[in-house]
């Protein structure tokens, strides 16, 4: 039986910066074999994700202010290249939240509160104030995000009436009228949405914020009554609860588990800034280095386990991943070089069940997919398409005798491939000993996968070609 095989390599830039000598000297032979019979893992149809975040164009990290006009309350929708970027996908994963999301008041309802927009203030989390949601740019958002074909992720306030403790510990209760006239707002337009989030990044000890896992408990049970009266009787389907949304603590997301109980939380999400902050001048040396990679795979591995041994009937997702933190890193995240990080997640986490993977951001910081001012797609947009298009939901075991810096992955194929489709990363550990002028040699790199990624995109994403004529 004749089959087809798809092949993802970043090697190019790496036999680039490897001089001929060693290259001859340190040659190894390698197998892979591809365990094709059964699987061990599988991901959603669309595992491939990307999240629109709430930064004004005022946030800046390093003297840099890479967000621009790109946000969920700023962009401009009407674009069509950001129309199309979406598209490609048919489609795409998109999940609104981030940093902010937990101060967004929404104008709909009896609102107690005046509705402005963020603005840099110093006692506010993150340094901004509440901002406010306009139903009229939800509706354009909505309408935008329809006619984009996306699946919607929308991340909901989890902080509102709640008041802050000590330290970055919040309590009190829940104000939940605010998100319940938002979403019966949402329901009334027939407004698709495929999940609903709770908070960001307050789990365990938090970022800028943080609930005890009591409380959380208790509050998405709320969130869930909410979610099944506001979808009784309407006719759209009724959308999935996705919480926490932040860093793995095994006794923090166990608790949550346990007091929210059976078929509560249908997704469990946790966020993945593995490499550190954007301004690290080793960020290169991480992404290239496949031992100082492993690391996160315990994380990936304990999440599962946590769900397995406490909530068997929820999914675990990477609800936002941007490598590093704090905007991305400038000429790093928003180039070739960032693949070699960007795929080996992928792979990685799909290995360990993850349904979802939210790549942070579609647009926005110096790790968008896309550029925030022209909406060209950067290098890891192309990475994702790849993935979406080629790797099917079926994970398979891969056994190789290869070195560490030889990562494969394999996946049951989609479309009209047959029998899978196998991720090979080869780490340039060597190259970087050679490296003589980082600038020039990333430039290298880029060129290298920049031609690779093109001729993969000829083959694989370009139409069809006509049948030999008999």
């Amino acid at each position: 039986m004749g089959f087809k095989v798809c092949i993802f390599l970043l090697l190019l830039g790496c036999l680039l910066l490897v001089p001929e000598r060693t290259m001859a000297r340190d040659m190894k032979r390698a197998s892979i074999v591809i365990q094709g019979a059964s699987r061990i893992a599988e991901t959603d149809e669309n595992f491939v994700c990307a999240t629109l975040d709430w930064w004004p164009h005022d946030k800046c990290n390093y003297d840099n202010c890479p967000w621009g006009y790109s946000s969920v309350i700023n962009m401009d929708l009407s674009r069509p290249l950001l129309t199309k970027a979406i598209q490609a996908f048919k489609p795409l994963r998109i999940r609104i939240g981030g940093s902010l999301q937990d101060q967004v008041i929404y104008d709909v309802g009896n609102l107690q509160t005046p509705c402005h927009p963020f603005r840099k203030m110093n006692s506010g989390l993150f340094g901004f104030s509440k901002g406010c949601l306009h139903m009229k740019r939800w509706d354009e958002l909505h309408n935008f995000l329809t006619k984009s074909g996306a699946i919607v992720t929308f991340g909901l306030n989890a902080l509102h009436g709640r008041h802050k403790l000590r330290g970055n510990a919040w309590g009190g209760a829940w104000n939940h009228v605010n998100t319940q006239d938002f979403i019966n707002y949402t329901v009334s337009n027939g407004y698709v949405i495929d999940s609903w989030e709770f908070g960001n990044e307050l789990s365990g000890t938090g970022v800028g914020a943080s609930v005890s896992a009591e409380l959380y408990g208790k509050d998405v049970i709320v969130l869930r009554d909410i979610i099944d009266k506001m979808y009784k009787d309407s006719k759209l389907t009724k959308p999935l609860l996705v919480a926490p949304g932040g860093f793995y603590e095994q006794q923090w997301y166990t608790k949550l588990l346990e007091i929210s109980g059976q078929d509560v939380v249908d997704v469990v999400t946790h966020h993945i800034y593995n490499l550190g902050s954007g301004n690290d001048p080793q960020l290169v040396k991480k992404i290239l280095d496949p031992s100082y990679l492993s690391r996160i795979a315990e994380t990936f591995k304990n999440v599962n386990k946590t769900i397995q041994e406490h909530g068997p009937w929820a999914s675990p997702w990477v609800g936002e991943s941007g490598g590093a933190y704090n905007s991305g890193g400038r000429r790093v995240s928003d180039t070739f070089i960032d693949s070699f990080w960007y795929l080996d997640q992928l792979g990685m986490s799909s290995k360990h069940n993850t349904k979802v993977y939210c790549r942070q951001t579609l647009v926005g910081g110096f790790y968008g997919l896309l550029e925030k001012g022209t909406f060209v797609p950067n290098p890891d947009y192309y990475s994702a398409l790849l993935w979406h298009r080629l790797m099917g939901k079926g994970v398979l075991s891969v056994q190789t005798d290869g070195p560490p810096q030889l990562r494969v992955y394999a996946h049951c194929s989609k479309g009209r491939y047959k029998i899978c489709s196998w991720l090979a990363i080869i780490f340039c550990a060597q190259s970087l000993a050679n490296m003589r002028n980082l600038e020039n040699d990333l430039k290298q790199i880029s060129m290298a996968m920049m031609f690779a990624v093109m001729g993969l995109v000829t083959n694989y994403l370009g139409p069809n070609r006509p049948a030999a004529k008999k």
